[in-house]
């Protein structure tokens, strides 16, 4: 409860720092919710999956206050967020390492499209750094969604991921929409939110999760979480 008293006042001050275009409130309101995700997450299990849920949370929050701090710093903060993306990855796969082609075909349909939208608006020299980004969110979305229906995982946990990875990547895509092909109204609101709703998500996961799970390559040997 305590952390949700952290982040209510950063959500709503953030968003109103929008709606009255006041830019430092917003720099000084952003961090507050993922902030309280991390405190939050340390009420989980201990052992590898919070660690590289806490590491992406930590990656995403560097890239949170360099996008808000200028619009110059956009490469920079695109990387902060690629390396969260890898830790969520190492988090997912070191649940699961099965194939799952139905999450695969799902992910590189969502991750594909993402980046044909942008790339067909012309990125200039941002196209090879969006390609990587595009395919890391892709790699990261089929690990998520490859934890669905493994015996091994809480459905909880996995529904939860699999969510929040997905708002993740809706989050980023907007993002790239209304940055590279066209600015629609609504697009910083629509933006954060299904920012705040992946991350806590993904966040969730972790305090769902059994105390053990299967170790991906100990053929069914449970190990510690």
């Amino acid at each position: 409860m305590r952390w949700f008293a952290l982040a209510l006042p950063g959500t709503l001050a953030f968003l109103y720092g929008i709606y009255a275009q006041m830019p430092l409130l917003c720099l000084l309101a952003k961090p507050l919710p993922v902030l309280a995700l991390l405190g939050w997450l340390s009420g989980a299990e201990t052992g590898p999956y919070r660690r590289w849920i806490a590491v992406g949370l930590v990656f995403s929050l560097l890239g949170d206050m360099l996008l808000q701090w200028s619009p110059q710093m956009f490469v920079f903060g695109l990387g902060a967020f690629l390396l969260g993306h890898l830790a969520y990855l190492v988090a997912y796969l070191g649940d699961s390492r099965r194939l799952a082609p139905k999450a695969l075909v799902f992910a590189l349909l969502a991750g594909g499209s993402m980046f044909a939208t942008l790339a067909s608006a012309g990125l200039g020299d941002l196209l090879i750094p969006v390609a990587l980004y595009a395919l890391t969110i892709t790699a990261m979305l089929w690990r998520a969604w490859a934890r669905v229906g493994a015996v091994h995982i809480s459905r909880q946990s996995a529904w939860l991921a699999a969510t929040g990875a997905a708002l993740f990547v809706l989050s980023d895509s907007l993002i790239g929409i209304n940055r590279f092909v066209t600015p629609f109204a609504g697009a910083h609101y629509a933006i954060i939110l299904t920012y705040w709703l992946g991350q806590w998500g993904i966040t969730a996961s972790a305090l769902h999760r059994p105390a053990t799970v299967e170790s991906p390559g100990a053929g069914g040997v449970p190990v510690a979480g």
